[in-house]
């Protein structure tokens, strides 16, 4: 198991797999045990966190060592602090061809532990590649017999997520992050292995406020978002905060459920809501309200829905895990491609999918729609499907969670960030089934001309003169 985090970004206390060539590390984890992840607390998080391969490798590594000492772990101790880890890794690897043996076992992983698998999704187009899966056979392509189960909103996610009911499920970037840190539930240590969706959301006002398209104007508004651990609700206290607005003084925002935002529009809940489609392409068709901006014009590629899991999920069932997240990352390069965008609306508009009219889709994945002002506008990227899930757009979004008071006191950025967002697995995974990945995790990108810096998420968060960060 990978090392765990509390709300304040500090890496606790958990068991793990010790380096088998470290006089350091007692591989029983009992009471003797010299390793860090047995100690009482740790400062300092390791350098990279594990993916569940490098995971399996580690017990590779850890299984061939011991069996070279009779499972004697106080002799492979004492040579190991005699002659060092180094020397004997050397010996070892000119007898024994433990490089192959690890890839042979990572490459060979068995038919999947459990098929009948449980996936909540929340019916939004962002939950494209989970949703579409079903109907297109990108599961049971892989050997899974998984069932989508509608869901009504995050809350419900959640908390179906954290008892069981679900084995994986369809998530906000920013909930896995949440959920580890403890930050509105219950802490319990989730992995994000692929983003499903990039772009794909938008700022909709009700057509009673048509003369009001300048932000400063929206004193006393109420906005509506899906969830508070959402992309929704940061880049809407981002996009007001630029304008001189305090989303916390000047504002209200409240927490509705997508398929509850055009209702709330039109009987005057809602002065406008930042959400996912296809509701904001709704409230056009039904002539309640427009387009004010889509969320690509305040941050271009931003990150918004996921594949995420319990980190025990992966760790109890590693080829269901691999198994399903195959499925989900083919799904998503599947929908990348527009040309076949239009069949994907066909397959997830059925009731116990979307339940949205076929046209309403279209427009939102082809990027053909009316805006609600009387023009139709062409924007072939307004969503688009990205599985990579980028360590920095997990640093900003912890960055903008300290922003606003949903996390406190210190935070490692860096640790949390790679210990949720699996961009190694995903990695592995794309380059498996034949599609191209970064070789790096970290990149700078731009909010509304802003640069964020991932290296220095402390500063970017002092750098804002609103919030209370």
């Amino acid at each position: 198991m990978m090392a765990a985090i509390n709300s304040k970004g500090e890496v606790m206390t958990t068991k793990s797999l010790g380096n088998p060539f470290s006089d350091k590390s007692d591989l029983r984890h009992g009471a003797d045990c010299g390793c860090d992840h047995c100690s009482t607390s740790i400062k300092t998080p390791e350098p990279d966190a594990m993916s569940s391969d490098q995971m399996l490798e580690r017990a590779v590594e850890s299984a061939v060592v011991r069996s070279v000492f009779g499972h004697n772990d106080l002799s492979r101790r004492s040579f190991m602090g005699m002659f060092g880890g180094t020397t004997m890794a050397a010996a070892l690897a000119s007898v024994f061809p433990l490089e192959e043996a690890k890839a042979a076992i990572l490459d060979e992983l068995g038919p999947p532990e459990k098929t009948d698998l449980n996936i909540g999704f929340v019916p939004i187009t962002c939950a494209t590649p989970i949703i579409m899966a079903q109907p297109m056979g990108f599961y049971e392509r892989y050997g899974l017999n998984a069932q989508v189960i509608k869901t009504a909103g995050w809350a419900v996610a959640r908390d179906k997520s954290l008892s069981g009911e679900y084995d994986a499920s369809h998530m906000l970037t920013p909930m896995p992050l949440a959920m580890t840190l403890g930050a509105g539930s219950v802490a319990e240590p989730y992995i994000m292995p692929a983003v499903e969706n990039i772009n794909g959301q938008a700022i909709v006002l009700s057509n009673e406020h048509l003369d009001k398209r300048d932000p400063t104007q929206w004193k006393g508004f109420t906005f509506g978002v899906p969830f508070e651990y959402s992309m929704h609700n940061f880049l809407l206290r981002y996009y007001v905060a630029e304008f001189g607005l305090d989303p916390d003084v000047d504002i209200q925002i409240r927490v509705v459920p997508p398929p509850e935002m055009v209702a709330n529009l039109r009987a005057g809940n809602l002065d406008g809501y930042l959400s996912p489609d296809p509701f904001n392409q709704r409230a056009v068709w039904e002539g309640i309200g427009f387009i004010h901006t889509l969320t690509k014009d305040i941050w271009e590629g931003h990150p918004c829905c996921a594949f995420a899991a319990p980190m025990s999920f992966a760790t109890e069932l590693p080829n269901t895990y691999g198994a399903l997240l195959k499925s989900i990352i083919d799904a998503t390069q599947y929908a990348s491609n527009p040309a076949n965008r239009k069949e994907i609306s066909e397959a997830i508009a059925p009731t116990n999918y979307l339940n949205q009219p076929v046209p309403v889709i279209e427009q939102v994945l082809t990027g053909t729609y009316a805006d609600g002002l009387g023009e139709v506008q062409k924007v072939p990227d307004r969503i688009d499907f990205d599985p990579f899930p980028w360590h920095s757009m997990g640093v900003w979004i912890l960055t903008q969670m300290k922003r606003w008071g949903y996390i406190e006191g210190d935070v490692d950025y860096k640790a949390v960030a790679e210990q949720v967002y699996l961009a190694a697995d995903c990695k592995k995974v794309m380059n498996d089934l034949g599609y191209e990945a970064p070789d790096v995790t970290y990149k700078s990108h731009t909010i509304m001309g802003k640069t964020f810096d991932p290296a220095d998420p402390a500063g970017y968060v002092s750098s804002f003169a609103i919030g209370k960060g």
